[in-house]
């Protein structure tokens, strides 16, 4: 019984003699590493980090795609707008679209395809080309034989063999910081779509064209989340009957004179009911007008509808800013190159986001180095500019 006992008292002797040698191992060990990071550690390594973006901070996620032109987003008294770096705004805006407001405008050499300074466009509304209504001067076909989408379309020369794309900014006159950068820092060729509820709104297109470009007028259409997507009190829907609709198209191209067509504001479930749409596209035909869809409406019955009726429809390929990011924004311009190559030509959308106008002004700059030409929406939408009968 001794002997047992002497045996077990040495082996738990060595046990805790094993323990005591472990932690002091350990110990050194941990001691080694604290002086070795005090001695050659950087101390900026531990600290809090700070990150800055390349590009203005956004104010929250980048909007969902349905509710790109959303009032709330494109609300015009806004604060913290980010701005363009490099461009200065002329806060100042013309009180009554009188002549002197446009008289002293230019454009810089580089936004024209031929480097020269962009003509002025003739000042809206042209005679013969509206008529006087209740609603106000609503386009109409003129009396040389042209049509509205004719006379106020921008003039354009194609180049034989060379692909062209065309660029088309949308949601323009709520903002007045985006929309002057869009109107004085892009190209003329250009296309500039305008929302109907703008303030001076006929002040925005006279600034537009007197800078060259030609511009689209934009018709609030039912979503299918309306009335929670709010695109206000003449949205076409299809729960109202056709004169109803009707009524509130009037009321919208009366709002304003000098665009060559329209283009859909939100509309995502009015394009998909064929009794609603009808009605407008041949009102939009009878008033010479063409329309320019952003292609955004999955099982769109636009396209059969304006077929029905004659009038000139023409889907964009590609909505450039989904993604909103100067890479994203490039990724898609990248593909517009290509669609045009393979068809001869292709039409962008954007929304008047900095970022969208920024990239659009770099990516044109370099456009004709590439062997592209920058053309009007009009032009690839199978509008001909032609000169008055004598």
């Amino acid at each position: 019984m001794s002997a047992s006992r002497a045996a077990d008292g040495s082996v738990l002797r060595t046990g805790l003699s094993q323990f005591a040698l472990s932690l002091a191992a350990f110990g050194t060990l941990a001691a080694g590493a604290v002086g070795a990071a005090f001695f050659f550690g950087d101390d900026e390594a531990g600290g809090p980090r700070i990150e800055l973006a390349l590009y203005s901070e956004q104010n929250g996620p980048p909007p969902l795609l349905k509710n790109r032109s959303s009032l709330d987003a494109l609300d015009a008294n806004a604060t913290g707008e980010p701005s363009l770096v490099g461009v200065e705004y002329d806060e100042s805006l013309p009180e009554d679209g009188g002549d002197g407001a446009e008289a002293g405008m230019t454009v810089t050499e580089i936004s024209t395809n031929s480097g020269a300074v962009a003509t002025a466009l003739v000042r809206a509304p042209i005679n013969g080309f509206y008529e006087r209504t209740a609603a106000g001067d609503l386009p109409k076909m003129g009396p040389d034989g042209r049509s509205p989408a004719e006379a106020y379309a921008r003039p354009f020369n194609a180049v034989a063999g060379t692909p062209r794309i065309s660029l088309i900014v949308g949601g323009l006159g709520m903002t007045q910081k985006h929309t002057l950068a869009a109107i004085n820092e892009l190209p003329p060729e250009v296309t500039l779509s305008f929302v109907p509820y703008a303030t001076d709104l006929q002040g925005w297109i006279n600034k537009a064209r007197a800078a060259g470009h030609e511009v689209l007028l934009e018709l609030p259409m039912e979503a299918y989340d309306y009335p929670n997507v709010d695109t206000g009190p003449q949205t076409l829907i299809t729960s109202a009957k056709p004169e109803e609709n009707l009524r509130r198209l009037n009321i919208l191209l009366g709002k304003t004179t000098g665009y060559f067509g329209v283009t859909n504001y939100q509309g995502a479930k009015f394009a998909t009911d064929a009794a609603a749409a009808t009605p407008v596209m041949k009102a939009l035909k009878d008033r010479g007008l063409v329309f320019l869809h952003d292609g955004a409406a999955a099982r769109s019955v636009l396209p059969q509808a304006a077929d029905q009726t004659g009038l000139d429809f023409t889907v964009a390929d590609r909505i450039v800013d989904a993604e909103l990011s100067a890479d994203a924004i490039d990724r898609e311009l990248l593909a517009l190159e290509a669609l045009a190559i393979q068809n001869g030509k292709a039409i962008g959308v954007g929304f008047a986001y900095p970022v969208t106008i920024e990239q659009f002004r770099l990516w044109a700059e370099g456009l004709k180095a590439k062997g592209y030409q920058l053309a009007p929406a009009s032009a690839s939408a199978g509008v001909t500019t032609r000169t008055a009968k004598s």
